[in-house]
């Protein structure tokens, strides 16, 4: 049998290796370049216009793109004028139905009316130049289950899925707090169940934290990740937390997982900016979190 015995140097000379390894590769880790498809974006709630007031602040303040609700109330050249005029990119938009028209909803009416509302917004964000839908998928309740969310949404959007190809976009689904897609696993295979490359999935950070760490849930999801949200978690006061500050997330864990897994497109803010100071002050965060 062969002497598998370690004398006391070798032990000595492997374990130094072993160790100038791991600092050298958390060294690349903690230096990992910001991918040069990064963009950064805020997410403009439910707002009547004028819109080009705002669009300007966020130009100023240092965002490069905006994602938009829909339906919404703007008038479309307004909006068309104003992204014109800024260099603003409307990166996608977001649905605005699908809390109280969930896919998932027992009354087929209320079914499809939330149908009904993600085919206008397929439609606002091709007229916008954007490329995705955010759609909430389902609401589990007590007269909706698990396994029911489950199968009517996959359903509904199985029938989605051709007018999307024909407006040329994608649809996100993105993990609230619906009790709905608890972890990474589950994520991952509702979107695969789809076998479909028209739907993939918007993470957002902060809404996980509740769950588990954003950056495992980065690194299952890995390539279907289409777009990306963030805003600050942490207990007690949940989301009212500026990005950075005495929040729970690691946020070069999950920057590092991000660059891992090939992600290359937009980060958008979803917080309130009441004005350019603010806004100023949330871009200056991005950069020192994602983008430095």
């Amino acid at each position: 049998m062969q002497d598998r015995t370690i004398d006391r140097r070798g032990f000595l000379a492997t374990a130094g290796a072993l160790a100038a390894a791991s600092a050298l590769g958390g060294s690349a880790r903690a230096s990992a370049p910001t991918p040069p498809g990064w963009k950064k974006a805020y997410m403009l709630g439910q707002t009547k216009g004028p819109i080009l007031p705002t669009f300007q602040m966020l130009k100023e303040a240092g965002f490069q793109g905006v994602e938009l609700i829909s339906p919404n109330q703007l008038d479309q050249r307004e909006v068309l004028d104003a992204r014109d005029e800024t260099g603003l990119v409307i990166h996608g938009v977001s649905g605005g139905a699908h809390w109280a028209k969930p896919l998932s909803d027992p009354d087929p009416a209320v079914v499809a009316e939330g149908v009904a509302a993600i085919k206008r917004e397929f439609l606002d964000v091709k007229a916008y130049g954007g490329d995705t839908v955010l759609v909430v998928p389902a609401v589990v309740t007590k007269k909706v289950s698990y396994q029911e969310a489950w199968d009517r949404s996959q359903e509904q959007i199985r029938g989605l899925i051709p007018f999307a190809e024909e407006a040329g976009v994608k649809i996100a689904i993105e993990e609230v707090w619906n009790k709905f897609l608890l972890s990474p696993l589950e994520f991952a295979r509702y979107v695969d169940e789809f076998e479909s490359p028209t739907v993939g999935a918007y993470f957002d950070v902060g809404n996980v934290v509740e769950f588990g760490f954003p950056e495992e849930w980065i690194r299952t999801l890995g390539k279907r990740i289409l777009k990306v949200h963030i805003k600050e978690y942490a207990k007690p006061k949940r989301f009212d937390y500026k990005l950075g500050d005495g929040g729970e997330i690691d946020w070069p864990a999950v920057k590092q997982a991000l660059v891992d897994v090939g992600y290359d497109g937009w980060i958008t803010a979803e917080l309130g900016i009441p004005d350019l100071a603010e806004a100023k002050d949330v871009v200056a965060r991005m950069d020192k979190l994602l983008f430095s």
